[in-house]
């Protein structure tokens, strides 16, 4: 492609990291700052890009000039919004050290010190009225003094980290920065990926719209396009793939991102938020999918989004911008993946309920938070407050009465009384509650409304046709039914290497199964064919297990559950509440998808949302003394468990399964076609065999014949012309009742792969056909 084309695409990350500096929020109250500024800068720079396709797509105008220049705006619009925010810039007091607004993970300073036990001892702002420290009204505003702002929580990280909080966050960052490197040199490579991801993408460069096609492969133009959409703007801006596994990369970070603030709103300090992003980051699934142009960990990302916006609105009352953005959480988790909607909905409920209860809080409650503060921990005159509360999270006794959830403190100062002024502004608060959610769901709709539209006028139905609605989701709801699709799903996510215990627990899992009337292969709850169990413990991409942060996070929403004022005194109430609702959203996964061999990757969503729970509970374990000669024993076990995640995290970029960094299929020594074809190398020389003979017979208009889980995308790799464009392929089967397929004798050539069978039906008479194992190709005579 063009050097202009490839500085284009410095525009989409320019505009993000600019968004990030306007959006740095200057409430004294906000928590963890600048990682809800990446969040709203995110939400916001991905609502822009779907909407462009959307746009661009009904113009037919998705085009390299057209996309260009809608990011060039873009960026303009994001610099002209800074100036002003620059220009407003204040600096803090002097008295203040740039290390008392540490808000990160990188540094995950927090306000907490570097043992995690409490707050940091730092210098803070002078106290407010009530006597309580409060932090500073300021934070870095403009680009300039937000990158400030970044260096110096970085460097209070290291002048306050203790040596296991720099080997946590070292490691984390050392797999990151592998991970990408891993993401740059790998090409494509994923088995969907071959049969639908790309391929539609492909579609749309060629067509210039979002029009559906005639296909044999419904999930090209079924299933939800998120993360396509922005594979699409890489595609155009750079001419190729160069760029496709940068998105999941990107989103692997927005994950480490929304966990850890998630952690730091529950009132875990930094150790606690180090802790859940060194489990996440070195969970195999993650480490793999970050390479890849897989779609689970943007929809696990966007899903995260919408639950650390959803906790927010337990301490406060949502204004315009909070709703705006939580509109958009949902719209583009749902645009992406719809199993994240699971996730989605009960955090939306809590929300919701939080919402309702802040409108009848009585005024004299905002009055007197900052003397509740004192309930919390908080110090009236130290000028470093025991602000347990404020360790970073923001979370304080006050805080949490504020939103209803401490029980009696919810209250703040007793009952209201018919017709009192607490009435009508609790039933004002219930109107604004009310169009909040309304706001919210326009928001999501318009963002995932085209797309459902598109299916619902092509099928009849907003989720699609009945193949697509029966295959994935459970076909029966009784208990008994669900009680087995829960326990094949755990067992396959929990699997390990030991194959007597994998062999144990599944025949125990079958024999229940029948023992209460359900057959463990019904196809109304087993996905097509399959049958359970498969060994899902070798690090590949598509259906590793993690047993050790999956049980860390089932022990961590256990503990929350029954003992949530042990695991964070400063807001017990809102932790449990949080575990309900990712109890909730596992359980509606077991009650509406069927197992399937490849079930885990599709659980990543609820496994972001739920390692929280994990490394809260692992500082617990390392902050509270168990009795005499049991702290060594704990803090034992919670090495031993952290040694063991990170030898997983190492193995699976190691030795992980399509892109690995050492031995057979090595990015380093493997070539690019042969990368490509890792999954089925058998198939790369009769794929360039074919095209090859098509290439060499000048056809232009080329016929295409598969079958619904076939390679598709190596013929729009193999069959450009020299200048790099599109070929024409067309389909000569489809699955759209309204999209007949074309007529093969139109055909200049035609290319097969998998049936034999189905390309000799479709091959016109007097054809030449070649075919080996797996791909063919027919020409008419004299070609």
């Amino acid at each position: 492609m063009s050097a202009a084309g490839w500085m284009v695409v410095v525009a989409p990350v320019a505009s993000f990291v600019v968004l990030t500096s306007v959006l740095w929020t200057r409430r004294p109250d906000a928590v963890a700052p600048l990682r809800l500024a990446v969040v709203h800068a995110a939400l916001l720079t991905g609502v822009f890009a779907v909407l462009t396709v959307e746009l661009l797509g009904a113009l037919r105008a998705l085009t390299l000039p057209a996309v260009a220049v809608a990011w060039l705006l873009f960026l303009a619009g994001t610099v002209v919004a800074a100036r002003p925010w620059q220009r407003r810039a204040t600096v803090a007091p002097a008295a203040v050290a740039p290390a008392a607004r540490a808000g990160t993970l990188v540094g995950a300073a927090t306000g907490a010190p570097a043992s995690g036990a409490g707050p940091a001892a730092t210098p803070v702002s002078p106290a407010g009225p009530s006597g309580a420290a409060r932090p500073p009204a300021s934070v870095p505003g403009g680009l300039a003094s937000a990158l400030a702002g970044v260096r110096a929580r970085v460097a209070h990280f290291r002048g306050t980290a203790s040596r296991g909080e720099r080997l946590l966050a070292g490691t984390v960052g050392g797999l990151v920065l592998v991970e990408l490197l891993v993401a740059l040199l790998a090409e494509p490579n994923n088995f969907d990926s071959q049969t639908y991801h790309l391929p539609k993408v492909e579609h749309w460069v060629a067509q210039g719209s979002l029009d559906f096609w005639p296909t044999a492969i419904h999930r090209q133009v079924t299933i939800p396009p998120g993360a396509e959409y922005l594979l699409l703007h890489l595609r155009l801006l750079t001419g190729g793939d160069a760029l496709h596994n940068l998105v999941q990369w990107a989103a692997a970070l927005g994950c480490l991102v929304v966990a850890t603030r998630v952690v730091a709103q529950l009132g875990g300090g930094r150790r606690a938020q180090l802790l859940t992003a060194f489990l996440l980051a070195t969970t195999p699934m993650v480490a793999l999918q970050a390479t890849s142009t897989q779609t689970d960990l943007v929809a696990a990302a966007w899903a995260g989004c919408a639950a650390t916006l959803a906790l927010d609105g337990l301490r406060r009352r949502a204004d315009v911008g909070s709703l705006l953005a939580l509109g958009a959480a949902t719209g583009l988790t749902a645009l992406t993946k719809t199993s994240g909607l699971l996730a989605v909905g009960p955090l939306l409920v809590l929300w919701g309920v939080a919402q309702l209860r802040l409108a009848f809080r009585p005024a004299s409650a905002d009055v007197h938070r900052g003397s509740a503060m004192s309930g919390a921990g908080a110090a009236s005159a130290s000028p470093v407050p025991a602000a347990a509360g404020l360790s970073g999270s923001g979370l304080t006794g006050a805080g949490l009465a504020g939103s209803g959830l401490t029980g009696a403190g919810s209250t703040g100062g007793g009952s209201v009384g018919p017709g009192s002024a607490g009435e009508r502004r609790g039933a004002v608060g219930v109107v604004r509650t009310v169009a909040g959610s309304l706001l919210v769901l326009l928001v999501a709709a318009a963002v995932v409304g085209p797309f459902l539209a598109r299916v619902t006028v092509e099928f009849g139905h907003p989720l699609g046709p009945p193949r697509l609605r029966e295959s994935i989701p459970m076909e029966r709801h009784d208990p008994a039914s669900i009680l087995v699709n829960a326990l094949r799903i755990g067992h396959t996510a929990f699997d390990t290497p030991l194959a007597p215990l994998r062999a144990g627990t599944a025949g125990a899992i079958a024999d229940g199964s029948r023992a209460i009337g359900v057959d463990p292969q019904d196809r109304a709850i087993t996905f097509g064919r399959e049958v359970f169990p498969v060994p899902a413990w070798y690090p590949d991409e598509d259906r590793v297990a993690f047993p050790l942060a999956g049980t860390l996070a089932l022990l961590g929403a256990v503990f929350a559950l029954a003992r949530p004022a042990r695991i964070s005194p400063t807001g017990p109430a809102a932790l449990r509440a949080y575990a309900v609702a990712v109890v909730v959203a596992v359980g509606l996964h077991t009650a509406t998808i069927k197992w399937q061999p490849w079930g885990n990757r599709l659980l990543l969503y609820a496994l972001v949302a739920a390692v929280p729970l994990a490394g809260l509970w692992l500082d617990v374990l390392l902050r509270h003394r168990l009795g005499p000669g049991r702290r060594s024993v704990a803090a034992g076990l919670v090495m031993s468990m952290l040694a063991a995640s990170a030898l997983a995290g190492v193995l699976a970029l190691s030795y992980g399964f399509p892109r690995r960094l050492v031995g057979a299929g090595s990015v380093f020594t493997t070539s690019e076609w042969d990368t490509r074809f890792l999954r089925r190398p058998q198939w790369a020389e009769e794929f360039r065999w074919a095209a090859a003979a098509v290439r060499a017979s000048d056809a232009r208009r080329i016929g295409l014949v598969q079958q619904n889980d076939n390679w598709e995308y190596p013929w729009w790799l193999l069959l450009r012309d020299e200048a790099g464009r599109s070929p024409e392929l067309v389909a000569l089967q489809s699955v759209l009742p309204e999209r007949p397929p074309a007529e093969p004798a139109s055909m200049d050539a035609i290319v097969c792969t998998g049936s034999r069978t189905a390309c000799v039906k479709l091959v016109p008479a007097g054809w030449t056909l070649e075919f080996r194992d797996y791909v063919g190709y027919a020409l008419p005579p004299g070609r």
